[in-house]
């Protein structure tokens, strides 16, 4: 099991940037497929960004393409996303997630994770 704790959010406004930390203790060594995923009020999780990490290969939900980026830090255990041109539709509860995956496709594929964190919030202003 791996333990996850993300940090980094808060309030902007709209067309503002913001950068999402999780950091990973534990189990890290077989976590090879990471991602972020956000659920707004109302409405049900999405994905948003997922890493295969051996590769440093990624993978983002439509909504996001061109503005968020994931990548991983294999030395610090340490998942980041950078969040730019940021709307108010990206307001919402932001999650990371780990879990062992056999392929990239398994990897971006994957909405199962065993492992989360507590969540930390990005709010955006119009």
């Amino acid at each position: 099991q791996v333990h996850l704790v993300e940090s980094g959010g808060d309030s902007v406004q709209a067309g503002g940037s913001l950068s999402l930390a999780c950091a990973a203790s534990g189990d890290t060594y077989s976590s090879n497929c990471m991602g972020w995923f956000r659920r707004a009020p109302g409405n049900e999780r999405e994905g948003v960004a997922r890493i295969f990490t051996p590769f440093h290969l990624t993978d983002y939900a439509d909504s996001v393409k061109g503005r968020f980026t994931i990548s991983y830090d294999k030395e610090k255990n340490v998942l980041y996303m950078k969040l730019n041109s940021l709307k108010p539709e990206d307001t919402a509860m932001y999650y990371c997630a780990a879990d062992r995956a056999t392929s990239r496709s398994k990897c971006f594929g994957k909405t199962d994770f065993p492992s989360w964190g507590q969540g930390t919030q990005v709010t955006v202003s119009s």
